[in-house]
Parts: C-alpha cells; sequence; structure tokens
C-alpha cells in the first residue's frame, strides 16, 4: 500500500493515524460498549439526557457541561458523575467520578489512576482466576446438592406412594370396623331391651307372688341381709362396713371406693335399717353393681333367682364390652387416618411443600409456630418464617428466619441475634438447591 510513498510520508501518515487512535482513545475513557454509541467522533455531542449540545472536543474535558456528566465520563469533573471499569479478565463496574485519580486504585485494571502518581498494579487476572476456582467449586456443591435432592425426591415419592396405599389400607379397615360398629351397637340394643324385659316381667311376677296369701315364695328379706352387713351389730351400716363386705359385680377382687360406698348409701357414711331398704337393698336386690363378696349375689336378687335373666344380663354385657371393643378400635384407626391425611395433603411433587416436609424430618429446635415462606417473588421457597414464640421478658414474642442455602448435607450453619428475641438461622440443605443457579453458570466476563 504504501510502496510509492517516501519514507518521510509514510511516518507522517503513522503519525496522524496514532495520534487520531490517542485523541479517540482520550475522549471516550470511562465508557462501556454499551454507551459508546453517544461517543462517536462528530462535530458537536449531545448530552445524554437531551439537555445541551456542546462541541465534541469538550467531552472529557475535565469541565462539567452536561447537568447529567455525561459529557466527563473519564474524569473527576462532574459530581454526579460516573467511571466504567473495564477490568478485563475480572468483572467490570461502575466507580463514582470523583474517586477518578484520586489515589485510591479502585478500578483492579488501574484505569481510574491514569494521571496520578499512584503505581496501581493491574489485578484483574488474579482476581478472575479466584473467582472462577470460587464460582466453579460453588458449580460442583450445586451439581452434587441437585443430584442429592433429587435422590430425596424419589425418597419422598416412594413414602408418599406407601403412605397411600397405608391410607387405603386403613380406610378398609375402617369401613369394616364402620359396618361392625352398626350391627354391635343393634345387638348391645337388643340385649338389653332383653334384659331389662325379663327383669320388668320378674319383678311383677314376685310383686304378685308377695301379695298372695297361698304364695310360697320368700326371698331373703332386708332384715336378714342388714343384719349380715351390720359387723359391730350396732344398728347402722357405715361406708367401712359396705368396703368390707361388698364388691362389684364384675371384678369381686376389686374394693370399693370410698365415694362409691358413700354413693351406694345414698350420699351418707352411716345408714339405719330404714335408710339402708331405700338405698343399698336396691342395688343389692337387682344385683347389677354389687354384691356380697363370696356370693353370686344377694338371695333374692333378680339375677341370682332366674338363670333367665342372668343370661341375658350376661349377653348385654358380653355386647357392650364387644362394642366398646370396637368403638376403640375404630377411633385408633380414625385417629391414624386423620394424621396420615394430613401428611398426604402435602403434594411431594411441589417445591414448597417438599422442603416443609423435609424441614419436618429435620425437626429444626425452635419455638414459635410456622408463619409463612418469606423469600423474594423470584427464590420464595428460600426464607422461612416462624412466629409467636413463647414473649421475652420484658420484650416481644420469639420470631425466627430460617434462610435456606444450597449445600451437600442438612446442617444447621449459624443462628443469630440481630434484635431482642429475633432470631436467624442459616439451613444449609441440598433442598434448596436450584438448578437456575447451575445454568447461570460463570460470568462471561471471567
Amino acid at each position: 500500500m504504501f510502496t510509492n510513498c517516501s519514507l518521510g510520508h509514510c511516518h507522517i501518515i503513522i503519525a496522524v493515524v496514532l495520534w487520531s487512535i490517542c485523541v479517540d482513545s482520550r475522549k471516550i475513557r470511562g465508557i462501556s460498549l454499551s454507551y459508546k454509541r453517544f461517543y462517536r467522533e462528530r462535530k458537536s455531542f449531545l448530552c445524554i439526557d437531551g439537555s445541551k449540545m456542546i462541541p465534541f472536543d469538550q467531552v472529557n474535558d475535565d469541565y462539567c457541561d452536561c447537568v447529567d456528566g455525561s459529557d466527563e465520563p473519564g474524569t473527576a469533573a462532574c459530581p454526579n458523575g460516573r467511571f466504567y471499569c473495564t477490568n478485563l479478565g475480572y468483572r467490570s463496574h461502575y466507580i463514582p467520578s470523583s474517586r477518578v485519580n484520586d489515589g485510591i486504585c479502585d478500578c483492579c485494571d488501574a484505569s481510574d489512576e491514569y494521571r496520578s502518581q499512584t503505581p496501581c498494579q493491574n489485578t484483574c487476572r488474579n482476581l478472575g482466576q479466584r473467582e472462577r476456582a470460587e464460582v466453579e467449586g460453588q458449580m460442583r456443591v450445586l451439581g452434587e446438592g441437585l443430584r442429592l435432592k433429587q435422590q430425596l425426591i424419589e425418597e419422598g415419592v416412594l413414602t408418599w406412594r406407601e403412605k397411600q396405599a397405608q391410607l387405603r389400607d386403613l380406610q378398609r379397615v375402617s369401613d369394616d370396623l364402620q359396618a361392625q360398629l352398626d350391627d354391635l351397637r343393634k345387638e348391645e340394643a337388643r340385649r338389653k331391651e332383653e334384659a331389662d324385659a325379663l327383669r320388668e316381667r320378674e319383678i311383677g311376677a314376685r310383686e304378685t307372688a308377695d301379695n298372695s296369701p297361698t304364695s310360697h315364695y320368700r326371698p331373703e328379706s332386708p332384715i336378714s341381709v342388714f343384719k349380715e352387713l351390720d359387723s359391730n351389730r350396732d344398728g347402722s351400716i357405715t361406708v367401712d362396713e359396705v368396703q368390707a363386705k361388698l364388691s362389684p359385680v364384675q371384678d369381686e377382687e376389686h374394693a370399693l371406693s370410698e365415694d362409691e360406698a358413700v354413693a351406694l348409701l345414698g350420699g351418707a357414711h352411716r345408714v339405719d335399717l330404714s335408710r339402708f331398704e331405700e338405698t343399698l337393698w336396691t342395688s343389692l336386690r337387682t344385683g347389677d353393681n354389687v354384691t356380697i363378696k363370696g356370693r353370686h349375689g344377694v338371695p333374692g336378687s333378680l339375677a341370682d333367682e332366674d338363670p333367665n335373666i342372668k343370661a341375658a344380663v350376661s349377653a348385654a354385657e358380653k355386647a357392650a364390652a364387644d362394642l366398646k371393643r370396637v368403638e376403640d378400635a375404630y377411633e385408633t384407626v380414625y385417629m391414624e387416618i386423620r394424621d396420615l391425611r394430613e401428611k398426604l395433603s402435602i403434594d411431594y411433587g411441589s417445591e414448597r411443600e417438599f422442603l416443609f416436609l423435609h424441614n419436618q424430618c429435620f425437626q429444626l429446635k425452635v419455638h414459635e409456630k410456622w408463619g409463612s415462606w418469606a423469600g423474594s417473588p423470584e427464590n420464595q421457597y428460600c426464607q422461612m418464617r416462624y412466629e409467636s414464640g413463647e414473649p421475652c421478658w420484658q420484650g416481644p414474642t420469639r420470631n425466627t428466619m430460617v434462610m435456606l442455602i444450597c449445600g451437600t448435607e442438612t446442617a444447621l450453619r449459624s443462628v443469630k441475634e440481630p434484635s431482642k428475641c429475633q432470631y436467624v438461622m442459616e439451613l444449609q440443605t441440598p433442598v434448596s438447591c436450584q438448578p437456575a443457579l447451575r445454568q447461570r453458570g460463570i460470568h462471561s466476563e471471567l
């Protein structure tokens, strides 16, 4: 190209090119590539906010002409200006223009101190290598955390399916027990009605026989029973004598309590014969609740004299016991079904519920109640809020914020109390690892 020019002319052309490059470089110092379109070499320059037009040679002349400071991107002339650190090999960023040539190295490429006496070194490469190593380590942790998270999700799905099968089995058992309960309730009611009918019939027959002068039916009198229970022959029966002589029909080995004895005596601690006939004798005669120890009822009692009544009462008691047994079994199954349904209301495929389930398994040692998820809209499930704990002495109720961070193991990293009774925990767990973090990877400028 320069074959026909003289050596002197070539030197002149090269000098002009280098000068123009230097001038252009001086004028666009402190500008990012995205803003370079506003600083193309021309006769005039329009302030970026559109407020003023100035000659182009006044750009970066160390005098602030534009209100927005856009004419001095490479100097400290404008108080509201900013300087762009290119920082090749590291992260580029802006600094306030007041830091340009202030004797302090702010940009790792030393571009902010181009006229100062401070000997700034270009450290961008070392910083970039160090950050790349950190990011690569984070990527490895993230990859392992995502693998563990997927493993936990798969285990959770299996657990969910097992619980679903268990719930179906329990529901079948519940249905069977419900059917048994319906039958047993009917049976218990029928047996009770039969026993009551036999009692009423026998009582009527006895009353008729008692009033008949030719009747030979003479059940044991209340006087003879009163004398048998009156151990000290003082003409009265006391609570102690009742406890010593009587026992429950269902369990003759069991001693009556003082309250039970008082109730049998009509609320008194001592009764005479007339009061005995109105209270305790009635219970002994029917034979429903108590009996004299060592005897299968009081002679003259309905259950002792009529085998049909005795059989009916026994059948009714057995029906009641069977009903109670099935009712207890049904209550147990019902509680198990309720607990399972609460757990299965959690959708294991959902990020929020899976994190909540994992938190329940981890069992954080906080005394507050679960409040809500408190993360940002972009990552809502990275923070958990626990509220309404025990009140502090002369202070507010306790609250805890749990920050979830990605890690290869589940562990509590730190606990802080930034203000009274307000706690912040940092919990490392694989379930907090997000694929989006991996997609970002390492910044391109590194």
